[in-house]
């Protein structure tokens, strides 16, 4: 019997970086540079409501300005219910047949209560000329938020209440509409790629007996947006 002794030199040490290169990255840094530049077609980001898209515009292009003095008072009482008033004198513009605006002296209280939770949004008005507004928001999964909007008034015909059921998905939202007057509609919106958004809406009203379809686009980047729509009842 006898023993053996083995010895394995150490690898060489790697050649001396050239004097002012970066140096090389790591493997998987290199394999993260190399897809950088795909697009993962599968994970696309989930767009924005379709009926929101045409609320960014306004917000965005049309501020909110007035003819007159506006007061805004909130008082939080704890963290999730609060009270609010507010006071308005000035003038309305009221929609005309010609082309001349037609504005009409106004002056209103309105007095509002609000409670808002992680989960649950409970939103109500009341003004001085009677009139009622009420918005509920309920997450009922994660994916499934319902939404009640109602409006009551004194003159016969223009109380209003809507039911919204939305649905989020991976890269889609969708929308199912109820509302008196025998109305119905629906909007689908889908991620096409990373910066666009491709959307249609279909509703049904059925008093008047009318129908309309509509269709949108949204471009976003990180310096810009740009969206597009055209409805059968109007662009």
């Amino acid at each position: 019997m006898g023993a053996s002794v083995s010895h394995a030199d150490a690898p060489p040490p790697p050649p001396p970086h050239p004097l002012g290169a970066p140096p090389p990255p790591p493997p998987e840094a290199e394999g993260a540079m190399k897809g950088k530049g795909e697009v993962d077609w599968l994970n696309l980001p989930c767009p924005i409501p379709y009926d929101e898209i045409q609320r960014e515009v306004m917000m965005s292009l049309k501020p909110d300005l007035f003819e007159g003095l506006r007061f805004d008072f909130t008082k939080p009482l704890n963290q999730k219910f609060s009270l609010s008033h507010s006071v308005f004198m000035g003038s309305t513009e009221v929609p005309s047949q010609s082309t001349d605006t037609v504005k009409v002296p106004s002056a209103h209280y309105e007095f509002g209560a609000n409670f808002l939770d992680p989960k649950c949004m409970l939103v109500g008005r009341i003004l001085t000329d009677g009139r009622l507004s009420a918005r509920v928001k309920c997450d009922l999964t994660d994916n499934l938020t319902m939404k009640i909007n109602a409006q009551l008034t004194n003159e016969p015909h223009y109380s209003q209440g809507m039911f919204n059921f939305d649905y989020k998905g991976k890269d889609f939202r969708s929308q199912l509409q109820l509302g008196n007057n025998a109305f119905y509609g629906g909007n689908y919106i889908q991620s096409v790629s990373p910066h666009l958004a491709l959307g249609g809406e279909i509703f049904w009203l059925g008093h008047q007996r009318k129908s309309g379809v509509g269709f949108a686009a949204r471009y976003n980047t990180d310096k810009m947006i740009a969206i597009g729509q055209f409805a059968s009842t109007g662009a």
